[in-house]
């Protein structure tokens, strides 16, 4: 067994290490970077929207107004569902030294297979990477539509969007980055090919049993359970404890063909684990045996879930490594937002002690702190509608609709905002866990809760038109949408900071009791470093009483001993050791 330096073995753990060091960033592909304009989408049956001229959408366009194409609906909330941009595999792949210089050693990716919805929710088959995502569109197409492909993985071809994917996977790892993609186990779409085939031969269908039929109709057709009562999207059947025999047998040759695709248990070649999605939704007997799959494909693979309360049943070591920490943003983003009643320290602090409590100590670390996602509004805008805090995701998720909430800001935010954002930021990288970013939050992306969410990402190299409209009409000021220089210089230095100390990643953890109400803060520490968080979420500077000398981290600034300024939103990150 391995020693430590200093004696002593070191403790084995049911989550992969690497994790522990992970800075996330997720990826929702078709708006994220258009790389292979030759893949471009095409008009195939997506909606039923009364256009003749569908096109898709330049990147930079105005987001809340209208394409030539959509003018016939003369709404926006029923074209926007139907708009594409072209993102792709091929940009992510082009953006990977952008990821790199950012500080990103991890990245998640939001569905990747075949799927006629621009989210990929609604898979039409797992074991294919979307066409539209690939350097080949049409070739892919034309490819499948003579490979006469079955479940049974002997008969799957490898298209050039698939090779496209694992040439991509091999890039990630040559740069010493990890990958995960989004695993949709609970549900596919009603153009998978199981459920197409259902509809066309019904009670004869091999795939009968592959879907929640709840009854038959004289005429042949079906009723069905659709996620959440959504008929677009097919649950997969089941029963108490698992999914069905032959849904469990498609879904683990799907696993071993992206975690092994070389089939000689070379794991470098294959993804480095899954975010699961719904994950409370798919019976927890299923979990248990995949994850054994997935540990024998790969013994340092990482098991995410998409939970938005309590996960303690989930992260007991059987199941998954982590979840996105919903938990932690609840409070944390009540206890900085500029709201009028925003959450007290002592809350803050009560708040995730319990939550760190739910958990073995192990998982602490390797939980994925996000700000937002693609299933919440983006965090500068509740931050610019000054939010108040929110205990359970229903009320934080409904509270940014802008089809609903018509009083909702959803134009660029203003300092006050983007202030707010960088303590959060802050305490996400000095905070235990792994923190996640959601695409295009570094550079300023703004946006209400879904379609809003998933804008084109900022590039400086893409023309983007003044914001002139907003969800129910023009605005009276124009304002602008180019990516925000000097915030993304910031992340790039709160990453830095992160991963040039060991003690913000892997190191012991303490509240520091303050005595102000608006003042945070906590030491993050180990044999070398004690470092002093304070962050001051009020809108006057405050002192802290300092028992000795300090190195300020964040500007590289002599603090002695006796008292230190921390400006109105400001932070001092101090060295007690230097």
């Amino acid at each position: 067994m391995n020693k430590r330096q200093g004696g002593g073995a070191k403790k084995r753990t049911f989550v992969p290490d690497w994790a522990r060091d992970a800075v996330w960033y997720q990826i929702f592909p078709e708006r994220f970077r258009n790389g292979a304009r030759q893949s471009d989408p095409e008009w195939i049956d997506f909606s039923d929207l009364p256009v003749a001229d569908w096109t898709v959408c330049p990147w930079g366009m105005d987001w809340y107004k209208l394409a030539k194409w959509e003018k016939a609906t003369g709404d926006f909330y029923r074209s926007v569902y139907s708009r594409r941009f072209g993102g792709d595999l091929v940009g992510v792949r082009e953006k990977l030294d952008y990821l790199q210089q950012l500080g990103i050693n991890a990245i998640y990716l939001n569905p990747i297979f075949m799927a006629p919805s621009l989210h990929k929710y609604d898979a039409s088959c797992l074991h294919h990477v979307d066409p539209a995502l690939g350097p080949d569109r049409r070739g892919d197409l034309e490819l499948l539509t003579r490979a006469g492909e079955t479940e049974e993985p002997g008969t799957w071809i490898w298209t050039a969007a698939d090779r496209y994917f694992l040439e991509l996977v091999e890039d990630v790892h040559r740069r010493g980055m990890r990958i995960i993609i989004d695993g949709v186990f609970n549900h596919v779409g009603t153009k998978f090919f199981g459920f197409l085939d259902v509809v066309k031969n019904g009670r004869a269908s091999n795939f009968k049993d592959w879907f929640r039929i709840k009854s038959w109709n004289a005429d042949g057709t079906f009723e069905y359970e659709g996620w959440f009562g959504h008929k677009g999207l097919p649950e997969l059947a089941r029963d108490r404890r698992n999914l069905v025999k032959p849904v469990q047998k498609y879904i683990f040759d799907v696993t071993r063909r992206w975690m092994d695709p070389l089939g000689n248990g070379d794991a470098s070649k294959g993804v480095d684990g899954w975010r699961l999605d719904v994950a409370f939704c798919v019976p927890h007997g299923f979990w248990k045996s995949w994850r054994r799959l997935v540990r024998r494909l790969n013994p340092e693979s990482y098991l995410t879930g998409e939970i938005v309360g309590p996960a303690d049943g989930f992260l007991q070591g059987d199941e998954f490594d982590a979840v996105m920490n919903y938990m932690w943003l609840y409070p944390t983003l009540g206890f900085f937002s500029p709201s009028k009643q925003p959450l007290s320290v002592r809350k803050l602090q009560q708040d995730l002690n319990r939550l760190r409590r739910r958990y073995p100590a192990e998982v602490t670390p390797v939980l994925q702190n996000l700000l937002d996602s693609h299933d919440t509004g983006r965090i500068l805008t509740l931050l610019e509608n000054a939010c108040p805090p929110f205990e359970s995701w229903d009320a934080y998720f409904n509270f940014p609709r802008a089809k609903d909430h018509r009083g909702l800001a959803t134009s660029r935010p203003k300092a006050r905002a983007k202030a707010a954002l960088q303590q959060m930021v802050i305490f996400q990288m000095t905070y235990p866990g792994a923190p996640m970013i959601y695409y295009g939050t570094e550079v300023g992306l703004w946006g209400a809760n879904d379609p809003d969410n998933r804008q084109p990402m900022l590039w400086p190299d893409v023309r983007h038109e003044l914001e002139a409209h907003g969800p129910h009409g023009k605005l009276s000021r124009r304002s602008s949408r180019a990516p925000d220089r000097v915030l993304l210089a910031f992340f790039r230095r709160a990453i830095a900071l992160r991963h040039a100390h060991p003690s913000l990643r892997r190191g012991r953890f303490q509240w520091i009791q303050t005595g102000q109400e608006r003042l945070l803060g906590f030491r993050r520490y180990n044999q070398i470093e004690d470092i002093l968080i304070l962050l001051n979420a009020g809108d006057k500077p405050v002192r802290y009483k300092m028992a000795s000398a300090a190195l300020d981290l964040w500007d590289q600034t002599a603090v002695r001993r006796g008292s230190v300024l921390v400006e109105a939103r400001g932070w001092r990150i101090l060295n007690l050791k230097s």
